[in-house]
């Protein structure tokens, strides 16, 4: 019977197949990598506000303590946005005639809010809370980023459920002592496996990482 197809046709077929393979692993690895780039997580990416508000400013050059403007941190789930009042508070005398500070000073007489862009936005599948967090050790920075370094805030990490696994997986590798939760300064220490694995035994730490957790 007369050969139909060329000998050529069945190197042609396996670098076909070959090639397409890699076509798909690379279309993979391209879909991962999107997936996590500050385009799609918006990390890294500083947010308009309609007033600038520096937290380089008021924390890192002020020392102007967390705790101070997000005052529910420590007993709920959400951190809180400050009123109007708490920022009143230092600019009915420091720059109080100031025209960039007139939206913060109109906000306060006719006791309308201002609008701020959230930064950290999580899914709505998401429950998150701010002061089971806290009590257990880890700081503003682990998740927030050097916010005294930030002129304009932004998401410092990417918040996919790869990187919150990663802490509750490991916690040792993150946890400070209770006392240095609101610490901008702070930096982990040479030992901070060793201290890590002995604030988990003391905070009861679990490793929580069922899906109920954080989905409800």
């Amino acid at each position: 019977m007369a050969q139909i197809f060329h000998p050529s046709a069945n190197t042609f077929s396996r670098v076909s197949l070959f090639g397409a393979l890699f076509i798909v692993v690379g279309l993979l690895f391209l879909a991962a990598a999107v997936t996590r780039s500050p385009w799609v997580t918006g990390a890294q990416i500083p947010r308009e506000q309609p007033i600038q508000f520096s937290h380089e400013r008021h924390v890192g050059g002020n020392g102007i303590d967390c705790r101070y403007c997000h005052t529910s941190v420590e007993e709920s789930a959400f951190a809180g946005i400050p009123p109007t009042k708490t920022c009143m508070n230092c600019h009915s005398e420091i720059f109080a005639n100031s025209a960039f500070l007139e939206p913060v000073r109109a906000s306060f007489r006719n006791g309308t809010s201002i609008e701020w862009t959230r930064v950290n936005n999580l899914a709505d599948f998401v429950y998150f809370n701010h002061s089971i967090h806290v009590n257990k050790g880890v700081g503003c920075t682990t998740c927030h980023g050097p916010v005294d370094r930030m002129p304009l805030m932004w998401q410092e990490h990417s918040l996919l459920m790869e990187w919150c696994l990663d802490c509750h997986r490991n916690p040792e590798r993150y946890v400070r002592p209770r006392e240095a939760v609101f610490s901008v300064a702070y930096q982990p220490p040479s030992n901070q496996e060793a201290l890590g694995n002995r604030l988990v035994a003391e905070y009861h730490i679990r490793k929580l990482t069922n899906c109920s957790t954080c989905h409800r």
